[in-house]
C-alpha cells in the first residue's frame, strides 16, 4: 500500500492559486505581517465508505484496498495580518492514498462491475485549497478568539483498477465553510490553540479540527505539535463517500 502527499490537478487549480497570491501580496503591499507555515506529520484513516453511484451503486469500504496507515502528509499555509484584528488566509492542503486489496463482494462503482477476490487497486485523492477570513477579537483575560468564513475548493477522486478494467469518479467543487479559532497563552512563550472549519448540510459536510501547542522561541518563529481530525463528505444521488482522517501534526510558522 502506498500513499503520497498528493497532487493538485488542472487548470482551473493553478488559476485558483494564482489569483489567492495575488490577493496575498496584494495585501502585504498594504502593510502588515505575513506568516509562512509548513505543516506535516502522520495521516491515518478510521473511515473510508464509498457508494458510487450514491442512489444504486454497492457500498464498499476502500480501507480494504488503501489500509488505514499512517502515513507522511504536508500542508502549507500563507497568511496575511492587515493588523490586529483582520487576517486572511491560503491553505494548500494535498492528500492521495492507492493500494491494492480486494474486494468482498460483487462491487458496481461508476458503471462499472468489479469481482469480489479478485487483486484490485484502489486510488483516493481528496486535495482542498482554502481562503480564509477572520475576525479576531483580544479581551482582557487574556483568550484571543476568531470567527470568520473560508471558501474550500476540493479536487477529489476515486477511482478502481482491476486488470484491464477500470473506473473512476471525479469531482471538483466550491464548498462555503464557518471559520472559529481560539487561544489561550499558558506561559511568556507556550500557548494552546484550536482551530475549526467546517459546515454540515443534509448533503453532506465537511469538518476539519486542529488542536495544538505552539511555542514561541523567537518573535518570528513559532512551532507547534498536536492533533487535527478531517471529517466529511457527501450523500446524494450522484455519490455516497465519507472519510474520517486524524493527523499527528508538527509545524514551523515564519514571520515577515
Amino acid at each position: 500500500m502506498n500513499r503520497t502527499l498528493g497532487r493538485f490537478t488542472g487548470r482551473g487549480w493553478t488559476r485558483g492559486l494564482g489569483a489567492a497570491l495575488c490577493v496575498l501580496f496584494a495585501a502585504s503591499a498594504r502593510g502588515g505581517t505575513t506568516t509562512v507555515e509548513i505543516e506535516g506529520g502522520g495521516a491515518w484513516f478510521s473511515r473510508n465508505d464509498v457508494r458510487i453511484p450514491g442512489d444504486d451503486g454497492t457500498e464498499f469500504d476502500m480501507l480494504d484496498l488503501t489500509g488505514t496507515g499512517p502515513d507522511l502528509y504536508a500542508r502549507l499555509c500563507l497568511s496575511h495580518a492587515f493588523n490586529d484584528r483582520h487576517l486572511i488566509r491560503l491553505t494548500a492542503a494535498p492528500l492521495e492514498v492507492e493500494g491494492d486489496g480486494r474486494l468482498s463482494d460483487p462491487t458496481r462503482f461508476a458503471g462499472e462491475e468489479f469481482a469480489p477476490d479478485v487483486a484490485t487497486r484502489g486510488t483516493y485523492r481528496f486535495n482542498t485549497f482554502r481562503l480564509t477570513y477572520r475576525r479576531t477579537f483580544r479581551p482582557e483575560d487574556g483568550w484571543e478568539w476568531g470567527v470568520g468564513g473560508a471558501l474550500l475548493v476540493r479536487d477529489a477522486e476515486i477511482q478502481l483498477e482491476q486488470g484491464p478494467l477500470s473506473a473512476s469518479d471525479s469531482n471538483v467543487g466550491v464548498v462555503p465553510l464557518l471559520h472559529l479559532y481560539a487561544s489561550r497563552p499558558l506561559t511568556g512563550q507556550l500557548a494552546a490553540a484550536a482551530d475549526f472549519e467546517g459546515l454540515a448540510s443534509p448533503q453532506g459536510r465537511a469538518l476539519d479540527l486542529a488542536l495544538t501547542l505552539r511555542y514561541r522561541p523567537h518573535r518570528d518563529w513559532d512551532v507547534a505539535a498536536g492533533y487535527r481530525t478531517l471529517e466529511g463528505g457527501a450523500d446524494n444521488d450522484s455519490v455516497y463517500t465519507f472519510a474520517w482522517i486524524h493527523y499527528a501534526m508538527l509545524s514551523v510558522t515564519r514571520r515577515f
